[in-house]
């Protein structure tokens, strides 16, 4: 092992609202004519999303008219959420703020600097000597790829305690003049929530029970930057989603699991669970078709994406939240896609 997941926790904002709620609030601003209308319907019906989280009731979203808007907000509400949900992780653990020694902290949809780490390690009261990693531009990715970079870390660390902190307010980048099928799609998968994981060095005495860290792999494609990511303008981030993201997880994922499980002496036939990123539908189906697995293995990734919602980089670690007892023995990976386009694998084991 690497290093040991001890706990993970996990946080949503008090709005929530239906689908068919939230098709009803867009639609007259978003789309106008009836031709738009049922566009948007159809996308955000096929979504199998019964419902998800915004930190803001959905009637208040039409003020978000600029970048200047949504990343206030974002300021505003962003800290509380991941304040409660690392508050209780390490309070699960039995840890003190001042014995976390590194912090991993991710998000895409809002921008600082300082970055909203430094915030939380002042709530917090993390020591002044505390190792930060801010990160922006992983995008769904960021959720496995900091239990990843983390679990790098924490080999020539064994001793440490670290955090891997993610919170997405994903609600925030409403594009209200942006008629394309990605701001459609977007808009009916999208929801807003945080997590908080916390990992310690294989020497460290809480290391004897938890979730080990097995083995991670890390794949970057060339020429698909313009398939999954934001394009950055006055009115804020809009979303990059191209329709090509699906047929490339089908045709490439499978092999690079088996890279990864070969490495170890595994194969496919020795998971036992799937912790898959919660991308949407079709994003879910396509894991799915590439390693031959049914809706069932994929079950907590379904039930995630149906009561919250794609909450990007947080999204993956609410799955690992729900799947977190497991007997002992088990093996699981863990994986997620993101802008670049990048794919991140981790190879777990619980003890």
């Amino acid at each position: 092992m690497s290093a040991v997941i001890i706990q993970v926790k996990t946080s949503l904002p008090e709005h929530v609202h239906s689908q068919s709620e939230v098709t009803a609030a867009l639609a007259p601003r978003l789309a106008p004519t009836d031709g738009t209308r049922a566009v948007l319907e159809r996308l955000h019906s096929n979504s199998k999303i019964e419902q998800r989280h915004f930190v803001l009731p959905i009637s208040e979203y039409t003020d978000i008219d600029s970048f200047t808007r949504a990343n206030t907000l974002f300021a505003q509400h962003a800290l509380s959420l991941v304040e409660d949900c690392t508050r209780r992780a390490l309070e699960e653990t039995g840890l003190n703020a001042d014995e976390v020694d590194h912090l991993f902290f991710t998000t895409v949809t809002g921008v600082g600097a300082p970055a909203l780490d430094v915030l939380l390690a002042a709530r917090m009261g993390f020591r002044s000597d505390l190792k930060r990693i801010p990160s922006f531009g992983l995008g769904c990715a960021g959720g496995a790829a900091g239990i990843a970079r983390v679990a790098d870390y924490l080999i020539g660390d064994p001793k440490a305690v670290a955090l891997v902190v993610s919170v997405e307010l994903c609600s925030l980048t409403i594009q209200w003049e942006d008629r394309s099928m990605a701001n459609y799609v977007g808009t009916g998968i999208f929801g807003d929530g945080a997590a908080a994981v916390v990992m310690v060095g294989r020497q460290h005495p809480k290391a004897l029970n938890g979730i080990d860290v097995k083995a991670t792999r890390s794949t970057l494609y060339s020429d698909t930057e313009s398939l999954i990511g934001w394009k950055v303008g006055g009115s804020g981030l809009s979303l990059m989603l191209e329709a090509g993201v699906p047929e490339m997880i089908i045709e490439n994922f499978a092999a690079e699991v088996d890279v990864l499980l070969s490495q170890q002496g595994l194969s496919r036939e020795d998971i036992d669970v799937w912790i898959a990123h919660p991308g949407g539908p079709k994003i879910l189906e396509a894991f799915a078709s590439s390693l031959d697995l049914t809706d069932s293995d994929l079950s907590a990734s379904w039930d995630v994406m149906s009561r919250a919602g794609n909450m990007s980089s947080a999204a993956v670690l609410h799955v690992l939240n729900d799947l977190s007892e497991q007997p002992s023995a088990t093996i699981g990976v863990l994986f997620a896609v993101g802008p670049g386009v990048s794919l991140e694998l981790v190879l777990l084991e619980w003890k």
